[in-house]
């Protein structure tokens, strides 16, 4: 293992940029992993990270030294603790990160679909801690795909990667995609969380496939975006909050759906009950 002491050396200043920079990551098509759990889940998926870098006392943890066991031996750099904290990207270093390539994006203009099955699109979700709760609530349920217009985090870094949990070995993430032509075509329901002229959400049969659309943070879907939808959904709240945080509301709608499906068996279309 190649022990590395200066905060000028080369690798150092990538490992540091990777770690702050959204241009670099995208510059470079690599991300960072933080963290035992991520690496043990991308190795565990068949991926064989470029670098793999150890704290000086994260090496000393059963759990990390076993995972570099795993690894290339040419990949693995240490670092004394203090220089692996200017390069983690969180406050309190895990002790071991890794390099890894991130999945080429679609040439602008290439046709994302047909998409068949259930998928979630999401419409400028910025906050990285929301973005990786959602990614990881799609991989729990079982959705494989998930679309992210401009506008959205970066689905790649770190803080994602990390609030995610592994979800993204799981997934096909589609990030700077046209919700317009991504959705051309569904055949299934195209179901927007949002509050105006909204369905109560237990009302409705989500037995089918449904393009599940959620929006930012602050303003919702955009006006583009929620006219594609072919019915809007609202969650109750007796309680008489006004909204939801997004990472909550997905959860409540996925899981539903997870629940009509396991109860009532055979997959169906989507409409309202009744109807």
């Amino acid at each position: 293992m190649k022990l590395i002491t200066s905060r000028d050396n080369p690798t150092v200043k990538q490992l540091h940029a990777l770690a702050t920079s959204a241009r670099e990551r995208r510059l470079c098509g690599e991300t960072l992993l933080d963290g035992a759990h991520l690496l043990g889940v991308a190795l565990e998926r068949g991926w064989q990270p470029r670098l793999v870098v150890a704290s000086e006392s994260g090496r000393a943890q059963p759990e990390i030294a076993a995972l570099l066991a795993r690894c290339n031996p040419q990949s693995l750099i240490e670092l004394p603790d203090r220089l692996f904290a200017h390069v983690s990207p969180v406050d309190s270093p895990s002790g071991v990160l890794a390099v890894v390539a991130v999945p080429a994006a679609p040439a602008a203009g290439t046709a994302v679909g047909p998409l068949t099955g259930n998928c979630v699109l999401l419409d400028s979700v910025q906050d990285p801690g929301n973005l990786g709760t959602i990614l990881r609530t799609a991989a729990a349920v079982g959705i494989p795909e998930v679309l992210l217009t401009p506008g959205c985090a970066q689905a790649w870094a770190p803080r994602v990667l990390r609030a995610a949990m592994g979800a993204h070995f799981s997934l096909r993430i589609l990030e700077n995609v046209a919700a317009s032509e991504a959705l051309q075509g569904f055949k299934g329901h195209i179901l927007a969380a949002d509050l105006r002229d909204a369905v109560d959400l237990y009302a409705l049969d989500l037995r089918g496939p449904v393009a599940w659309l959620f929006g930012s943070e602050g303003q919702g879907l955009s006006p583009a975006v929620a006219a594609l939808a072919t019915q809007r959904v609202k969650i109750p709240m007796p309680g008489g909050m006004e909204s939801l945080n997004v990472g909550v509301a997905a959860g409540v709608c996925l899981f539903e759906q997870v629940r009509q499906l396991g109860q009532m068996g055979q997959v169906g279309q989507v409409g309202q009950r009744g109807a």
